[in-house]
């Protein structure tokens, strides 16, 4: 049997494929396999950009595998559950502070959908398509019905999630869900191209922002700041401290461009 989690480097760049025909659907067992890839990732000094994409065309990920869970396997009990990360093995994977692109091509569907919303920036191919079907089901979007509203209008997020209608590709990028909609043969030199130049970047800053921007969603922004001034984020006292802040500062005054060591 080929194995349903696949990966490539290029440099500091890990390109995660989750092939598992027909859908891309997820069982707690490939759940598992994701979130310990991901953790690795998180773990590993000399990898700085993750790309999360799968194989085929039709389908990005149909999100929960209900042959899996109709079979019992729900992701609960002595299994380990989804796994460290909780589901796809990215919602929940604490301290995940490097940035992950989501490569879309196909069908974006409940967990899948929620998948994408896992990652910091989203690409899709001009034929896909998004939607949370779960109320169809009789079942809550978890996930999905945290993060929705926070990204694009409450209302046209409250509308996906009361009718499971599905959103094409150019919608989710007049709402702002998507970074760019392109041509399914030019999306993965796009998604590498992006990779490439995050790599290239200042990956204590990256850390950083991925904090801050986590810590301060529970907090209003004095009690951010406050946060900040009280040294109370990891990352970012260790930037101050860096080497990297003050090369930033000299290449600026110098008018080169800067050499990111990350420390």
């Amino acid at each position: 049997m080929a194995d349903v989690i696949t990966t490539r480097c290029e440099s500091a760049i890990l390109e995660v494929t989750l092939d598992r025909p027909k859908a891309n659907a997820i069982d707690p067992t490939t759940s598992r396999r994701m979130g310990e890839t991901f953790k690795a990732f998180r773990d590993d000094p000399e990898l700085r950009v993750a790309i999360i994409k799968t194989a085929g065309d039709k389908f990005f990920c149909a999100g929960w595998d209900l042959k899996a869970a109709a079979a019992g396997d729900t992701g609960e009990g002595d299994s380990g559950g989804f796994g460290v990360g909780g589901f796809g093995g990215l919602q929940e994977l604490p301290d995940l502070n490097k940035p992950v692109i989501a490569c879309v091509n196909g069908v974006a569907v409940g967990g899948g959908f929620e998948l994408a919303l896992s990652c910091d920036l989203i690409y899709a191919s001009d034929h896909s398509s998004f939607a949370l079907p779960e109320i169809r089901a009789g079942v809550l979007a978890d996930a999905a019905t945290i993060k929705l509203p926070k990204r694009i209008p409450y209302h046209v997020a409250m509308e996906l999630l009361l009718t499971g209608r599905w959103m094409d590709a150019d919608e989710a990028r007049r709402w702002g869900l998507v970074n760019e909609v392109l041509p399914k043969e030019k999306l993965e030199d796009r998604v590498w191209e992006i990779a490439r130049l995050l790599a290239s970047g200042p990956t204590l800053v990256f850390a950083a922002i991925k904090e801050t921007v986590r810590v301060a969603e529970a907090l209003t922004f004095q009690d951010a700041m406050n946060s900040m001034a009280r040294r109370e984020l990891v990352t970012f006292n260790r930037l101050s401290a860096s080497e990297d802040s003050r090369e930033g500062y000299q290449a600026f005054a110098e008018k080169r461009k800067p050499v990111w060591k990350g420390r």
